[in-house]
């Protein structure tokens, strides 16, 4: 167990910092080279403040939507009206009335961005923190569902993207969520860097560690830091602001892509699959799992989940798809139905993993029936791999 976080300031890494200083536009030494020189030099600077003054604007902006959508659902006077309907439906609206990147997952995001940070509330502007009191009693209130992280919330929305952020909030762990926010903002984390990290377990391998600062410091010499000049390509601003570009497609854009297409490959199969839900919301306990693709197959007579995850491999990735496959079955499952299955599907540029999560369905049964009707792994790695390259090249 990792021991207490105490609340501090987390100071930038020198890295972070570093940079030469522009040429004097005084003495001899000023010639057309150095023209040249300091005129970049203001315009990366310039760059990089727009790109950080943008991505804190995007993170209130999530967090204001995630309240209000948080409102809606306590105090809605029409909310019986929709229900679990309600995200899907607004998410629609929105998109009719010309907002960006308002999907159904999204707005998810959004939400428990609120529910997660609170605290951000400190970090809004005067014209949101008017619009949150207009909004009645309750946008003056507190809610914290969850602990407050020790951090000041004026330095996560500075030196946090949101995507980011957007990770820290899948930790429903407060201590390790911490532990990730202090360990990203001390070594300048880039988003790939924060998620290599959590898969490899950074968090639980420094509670065992006898030496934790040395572990810290190795952590932070092979990690892979935000380039500056990069912060502008993160997909939310581009999209924030209205501009497309496919250079910066990111993650979760790839992954619709390619779940848009895996959807298509296995209808036209024409073996027995029948589209059921995309994203489907399911309650485990207290929390909310969302599945990325649902069909039924009607040789078979089960269901069969799919998850997609754009990065390598990871054991948890297939103990939560198994999870969702057992829920399926306690809850979805009728008479006449034979135990659902799973499809893991993981793919990076160069390299697609297929795995069937079987839940507790022995696998006698599952080769002898079910991957007849099935198609095979190497049949859907072959399909992955060609559409990735694809997709990516676009």
């Amino acid at each position: 167990m990792v021991g207490k976080i105490k609340r501090k300031v987390v100071k930038p890494s020198k890295a972070a910092g570093k940079g030469a200083s522009a040429p004097s536009a005084q003495g001899d030494g000023f010639d057309f080279g150095a023209l040249v020189t300091a005129i970049r030099q203001v315009h990366e600077r310039c760059l990089i403040h727009a790109g950080k003054a943008v991505n804190i604007t995007v993170t209130l902006r999530n967090w204001t939507i995630g309240f209000y959508i948080r409102e809606y659902e306590q105090r809605g006077s029409d909310r019986a009206a929709y229900g679990e309907r309600l995200v899907p439906r607004l998410a629609e609206s929105l998109r009719q009335a010309g907002l960006a990147r308002v999907d159904a997952r999204e707005l998810r995001r959004f939400r428990q961005l609120y529910l997660t940070y609170s605290g951000i509330r400190e970090a809004l502007t005067p014209e949101l923190r008017r619009l949150l009191h207009a909004s009645g009693p309750a946008g003056d209130k507190r809610e914290s569902p969850t602990p407050a992280s020790v951090v000041d919330p004026k330095q996560l929305v500075s030196r946090l993207s949101f995507t980011h952020l957007a990770e820290l909030i899948t930790l429903p762990n407060p201590l390790k969520r911490t532990f990730y926010e202090i360990e990203c903002m001390r070594g300048n984390w880039s988003v790939r860097e924060l998620k290599r990290q959590i898969g490899s377990l950074y968090y639980e391998r420094s509670g065992l560690s006898r030496d934790k600062e040395k572990l810290a410091e190795r952590m932070r010499a092979v990690a892979d830091q935000v380039e500056p000049r990069l912060i502008v390509r993160d997909p939310y601003i581009f999209e924030f602001l209205g501009i497309k570009s496919k250079e910066v497609m990111g993650e979760s854009d790839l992954e619709d892509a390619l779940l848009d297409r895996i959807q298509e490959f296995l209808l036209e199969l024409g073996h027995g699959f029948c589209f059921e839900a995309r994203q489907k919301r399911i309650l485990i306990g207290e929390t909310h799992g969302f599945v990325d693709l649902v069909f039924y197959h009607r040789i078979l007579k089960c269901h069969v989940l799919i998850e997609l995850k754009v990065a390598d491999f990871a054991h948890e990735h297939l103990g939560q798809l198994n999870t969702y496959v057992s829920w399926f079955k306690r809850n979805v499952m009728t008479e006449g139905d034979n135990p659902p299955i799973g499809l893991l599907l993981c793919t990076r540029k160069d390299h697609s993993l297929v795995e069937y999560a079987l839940a507790d369905l022995p696998n006698r049964l599952f080769v002898s029936k079910y991957q007849l009707e099935l198609p095979s792994r190497e049949h859907i790695q072959q399909f992955l791999d060609a559409q990735i390259h694809e997709v990516g090249d676009a």
